[in-house]
């Protein structure tokens, strides 16, 4: 369905139960932030914030849970779009005239969602008569951010050759009431705009859009293919066509029925400026940076406009939400475009979108996972994929305990990890260079006769036979003193995966350990063994998960060890501690993401008034053990 504005969806969540609404001053420096992540964490509702001290209201979480991310896109289950796609892009090319007669009406059908051009519209009411940033409820979201950013703006960009428009979410940090930064990536589209506008010496005109329907602020974030208009895809989504007004001051344009509009430009010829740091949806700090610097030019909006703001932070966060409806959504032209063998896709929230992917093919022929591995690694954004688990139709990989049970049958890593380099994610830490590292690929699939021969004849993990003997916590640390946590996943008979918690006290103290660890009767059945630094809470598997996948350069920080003999598997081991200056790594290394012990004391008193039911305590008491001193880098 569509909304009509952002105000419109508030009252369809509210009518459903999905909103609460807070009168109580609250304010947008760190303190929201510090209410949002105890909802958010909580499954709690999405919030309207009615005194920020500006003249706009603030609505956050709006797509913290399937459910509102559902009625965001008008569906009933994500699945549903999956579907709806599968059977649009589900024909073959016409060949009789009687084809292509029949494919009419789908071609009517797709015409219906282009976008149309307006001449006026709802976020032109007023004009803010002088343009200034400070009047809007920008959130300063954490202790060691760079200063206020906003956080979910939709950016539209035009490439000064073609004419494509494209729209995308970016950060923008405000340095004043009439500049930002423009915090784009290399990779992105956005990016690759302003490069040809710095060819022509020309400045790049840049709009940004706020509120209106939330399906504009999901497509900003939606991996299109290059030269797909985002507002296509809106429209499909809404089952009506976007309404799109010109701006007042710049040559292009946005949707008429935002909340609010911000015109300008970035001047290619001008010296970029130091952006960040800012607690990013890695969970870690993104550290200080040059960025091009935006100019404003106008801001209008709409008379009752709302300010729409997130956080992003150790997850779940809101943002989790939006890349599973990714996940489900995008399933469907991935099937058609590039690989029609697979049955479904994994992103787990733990593996903040580009650490962890896990796939689900029809297997059939030798190598295939491999094939698709290639493929998965050199598409779109899943290039910045860095752990990747491919497996057969024999297990549901939506289960993560079913999809552990299964590995255990197969795994055996001599044979199964695949090793790779290439692009990751600008906002990941542990790469020994910005945007390039190692990749790892599992292949879980069953192995035919000619793979098991090409690999030496090594077995499934299933003809291993015999059990562990029992080790506890107690038992290790007198061996090593400087364990501080050992948990292993499911099952417990047959300890697939240890985590293992380190007082970390030398360079290459990690991987000494790990050689102690494998030597162990008690660990020669452990297939995958992770080391972790003390701070982490290993018997937490969510948090375990996402510590260790966000601090690794897989090819770097993980090593295969052969088997000890007949009958026992050979292992896989990853060094997930922080690394050292001394040990290569010379690139900072962030801190985690936690509030101030006097933000959090201030809003433990002012809970009760906020109307938001029972006492939630702050999530960031549990990661308080990590911060060494208040600062977004951790000192070496």
């Amino acid at each position: 369905m569509a909304y009509r504005s952002l105000r419109d969806f508030l009252a369809r969540l509210e009518a459903e139960g999905e909103l609460v609404c807070i009168r109580e001053p609250v304010s947008p420096h760190l303190e929201i932030t510090e209410i949002v992540d105890r909802v958010v964490k909580s499954g709690g509702p999405a919030l309207l914030f009615e005194n920020t001290g500006t003249d706009f209201p603030l609505a956050i979480n709006l797509f913290g849970s399937y459910r509102r991310m559902c009625l965001a896109l008008g569906v009933e289950s994500l699945d549903q779009i999956h579907d709806e796609l599968m059977e649009l892009l589900s024909f073959a090319p016409p060949g009789t005239l009687l084809d292509k007669l029949r494919m009419v009406p789908r071609y009517a059908r797709l015409a219906r969602y282009l976008p149309r051009i307006v001449s006026r519209g709802p976020c032109q009411e007023v004009v803010m008569d002088p343009p200034d940033l400070g009047r809007l409820p920008v959130m300063t979201c954490w202790p060691e951010d760079g200063g206020p950013f906003l956080t979910l703006p939709i950016i539209h960009t035009q490439d000064p050759e073609t004419g494509i428009r494209n729209v995308g979410l970016y950060r923008m940090q405000v340095y004043d009431g009439r500049t930002t930064g423009m915090h784009w990536h290399p990779h992105k589209v956005s990016a690759r705009h302003f490069r040809r506008y710095q060819e022509r010496g020309e400045r790049m005109p840049v709009a940004v859009a706020l509120g209106g329907d939330p399906v504009y602020t999901y497509c900003a974030t939606a991996p299109l293919p290059d030269g797909i208009d985002e507002y296509i895809l809106a429209g499909f989504l809404r089952r009506r066509p976007v309404e799109l007004v010109r701006c007042r001051t710049i040559p292009l344009h946005v949707p008429a029925d935002a909340d609010i509009v911000i015109e300008g430009y970035v001047d290619p010829q001008e010296p970029f400026r130091l952006e960040g740091p800012f607690g990013d949806h890695t969970g870690y700090y993104s550290l200080p940076d040059y960025f091009p610097v935006f100019h404003v030019t106008c801001i209008t909006h709409r008379r009752d406009a709302v300010y729409p703001s997130t956080i992003v932070g150790i997850p779940p966060q809101e943002d989790a939400y939006l890349g599973k409806a990714t996940e489900r959504i995008f399933l469907a032209p991935i099937r058609k475009t590039l690989l029609p063998e697979m049955l479904d896709m994994h992103l787990p929230i733990e593996g903040v979108f580009h650490n962890l992917a896990i796939v689900k093919i029809r297997k059939e022929y030798p190598g295939h996972a491999h094939k698709v591995m290639h493929t998965i690694l050199g598409a779109g954004q899943m290039m910045f994929t860095k752990l990747l688990v491919i497996t057969d139709e024999g297990v549901d990989i939506q289960n993560l305990s079913e999809l552990v049970a299964y590995g255990v049958e197969r795994f055996e890593p001599a044979r199964d990890v695949i090793f790779s380099e290439g692009p990751m994610d600008i906002l990941d830490h542990a790469c020994s260079r910005p945007g390039f590292g190692g990749k790892l690929a599992v292949d879980l699939s069953t192995k035919t006769a000619d793979e098991l021969r090409l690999a030496g004849g090594l077995p499934d993990a299933a003809d291993i036979r015999g059990r562990p003997a029992p080790i506890d916590l107690q038992t290790l640390q007198q061996r090593l003193p400087e364990v501080r946590g050992l948990h292993f996943c499911v099952p417990s008979h047959r300890p697939f995966m240890a985590f293992v918690a380190i007082e970390k006290r030398r360079p290459g103290h990690a991987r000494q350990v790990a050689e102690s660890l494998l030597q162990m009767p008690e660990l020669e059945r452990t297939r995958i063994l992770v080391i972790l630094d003390e701070d982490v809470d290993v018997s937490d598997t969510a948090e375990a998960v996402w510590r260790f996948t966000n601090n690794i350069d897989a090819k770097r920080d993980s090593w295969i060890v052969p088997s000890r003999g007949p009958g026992l598997p050979s292992r896989l081991v990853f060094d997930a501690t922080r690394k050292w200056p001394e040990e290569g790594f010379t690139r900072p290394w962030p801190h985690i993401l936690t509030m101030t012990p006097e933000v959090i004391a201030r809003i433990d008193a002012l809970w009760p008034r906020l109307g938001l039911g029972p006492f939630v305590p702050s999530p960031s008491r549990k990661y308080l053990r990590a911060i060494r001193r208040r600062s977004a880098v951790v000192e070496p």
